[in-house]
């Protein structure tokens, strides 16, 4: 059985930062690709960023980039995204996601976790 667990969410000050997990079973993990994404409250989802299968590298939503880092760890499973100098407008509640190919396209991705919530707010 396919299984995507996200933890790390919670709440946070404007300026502070958090570290999601996502912690993948049930398939090959280093031959897919991993995403987050999210959704905040009333919207619809928003990719935040992507990396590729392997030790592929990654692309973030203009929103994100230079505040949070993404990165994999095939041995263990998981996938972190380290975020930094977060912002009331990051509140959302965050997604994991994992697919054979590479997209920022959020219909690409067949697996989902159960999603984990972030509250930035001072």
């Amino acid at each position: 059985e396919v299984q995507l667990v996200e933890s790390g969410g919670g709440f946070v000050q404007p300026g502070g930062s958090l570290r999601l997990s996502c912690a993948a079973s049930g398939f090959l993990f280093s031959n897919y690709a991993l995403t987050w994404v999210r959704q905040a409250p009333g919207k619809g989802l928003e990719w935040v960023s992507g990396i590729y299968a392997g030790v592929g590298g990654t692309e973030y939503a203009d929103s994100v980039k230079d505040r949070f880092t993404l990165s994999r760890d095939n041995a263990k499973n998981t996938v972190y995204l380290q975020m930094n100098s977060l912002k009331p407008e990051d509140t959302a509640v965050y997604y994991c996601a994992a697919g054979e190919k590479y997209s920022i396209l959020t219909r690409q991705y067949n697996h989902w976790g159960q999603g984990t919530q972030v509250t930035v707010s001072s």
